[in-house]
């Protein structure tokens, strides 16, 4: 799970100023946009080579539940 936040961090243009546990509701960051959702995507498929559509992630509010997501694949 740490990796995961670590890898979910760098998709973020200044990650070293946010603070993202498995609880955060990534959706409320401000620097949430629709290029960070499609980096999240991209690192998810070249990290752990799974393919997460633009629904399923829209269905997670969390870090914890995208991870969930993930490993459920």
């Amino acid at each position: 799970m740490e990796n995961f936040i670590e890898k979910f961090k760098e998709q973020f243009e200044d990650p070293q100023m946010l603070d993202i546990n498995h609880g955060t509701i990534f959706k409320d960051l401000e620097t949430w946009d629709s290029l960070t959702a499609f980096s999240v995507q991209s690192m998810i498929e070249d990290e752990y080579n799974i393919i997460i559509t633009s629904e399923e992630l829209k269905k997670c509010n969390t870090v914890n539940e995208l991870y969930q997501l993930v490993i459920s694949k």
